[in-house]
C-alpha cells in the first residue's frame, strides 16, 4: 500500500490479556517481589505523567475580616509594622457577661509578656509613644453586639489601640450549674478568644 506506514509493535497488537505481575516472577528467585520491573522487559511500563506545579505562599492581611464580624473602630487604619502577636482565652462561667470574658481573654494574652524594647529605645527611630495595638476577638455571633468596647480597651495599660475587630468565634457552653447567688440567669458559660497584635 503506497504512502502508508506500518509499525510492528508486538505488545500493542497482541490479543493476549494482561497477566498479573506474579506470572513474571521466577518461583525460585531470590530477588524481592516488591521490585518486579526487571521482569517486565517485554511489556510496556506505563506511568502517569508527573506534573510539577509551583507552590505559591500567600498571607492574608492582618485586617482581613472573617464572615459575620465587624470592626469596632471604623475608618481606614493603615497596617502596623508588626513585631509580635499575643494570644489568650477568657471565660465567664457565671453571670453571662460576654465583656468580662473578652477582658479576661485580653488579660490572658498580655499577662505573661513584657515589652521593654519600646521603653528602652531598642528599636531605632521608634519611641514609646509610637507603640500600637490591634485587638482581634473571637466572640459568639449572637453576643457580639453586647460587647462594651471601652471596658475591653481599659485592660491595656499602654499602647495606642488603633483597631478592635470582632469576628465569629469563641463558644457558649454549659458550666454545669446555675448559681443564682453569682448572678446566673442560666448555666451558660461564655468563652472568648483574643489575639493582640503589637507593633508601631
Amino acid at each position: 500500500m503506497s504512502g502508508s506506514l506500518v509499525l510492528n509493535l508486538p505488545f500493542l497488537s497482541s490479543t493476549k490479556p494482561w497477566s498479573p505481575i506474579s506470572d513474571y516472577v521466577p518461583k525460585d528467585s531470590s530477588l524481592p517481589f516488591f521490585y518486579p520491573s526487571i521482569y517486565l522487559s517485554n511489556r510496556p511500563i506505563i506511568r502517569p505523567p508527573r506534573i510539577n506545579r509551583p507552590i505559591k505562599a500567600t498571607s492574608a492581611p492582618m485586617e482581613a475580616k472573617q464572615s459575620g464580624g465587624y470592626t469596632a473602630d471604623t475608618g481606614s487604619t493603615p497596617p502596623i509594622k508588626l513585631l509580635f502577636v499575643e494570644m489568650g482565652v477568657g471565660y465567664d462561667q457565671h453571670g453571662q457577661d460576654i465583656t468580662a470574658a473578652a477582658m479576661r481573654a485580653c488579660r490572658d494574652a498580655i499577662s505573661s509578656n513584657s515589652i521593654p524594647a519600646f521603653r528602652r529605645g531598642s528599636i531605632p527611630g521608634v519611641t514609646f509613644e509610637q507603640m500600637k495595638l490591634q485587638i482581634k476577638l473571637g466572640v459568639p455571633h449572637s453576643l457580639q453586639q453586647s460587647l462594651d468596647i471601652e471596658r475591653i480597651k481599659s485592660v491595656f495599660p499602654y499602647g495606642k489601640i488603633v483597631n478592635v475587630e470582632i469576628v465569629d468565634g469563641g463558644l457558649i457552653c454549659s458550666s454545669g450549674v446555675h448559681v443564682e447567688e453569682m448572678g446566673d440567669k442560666n448555666d451558660d458559660c461564655y468563652i472568648v478568644n483574643a489575639a493582640v497584635y503589637v507593633g508601631y
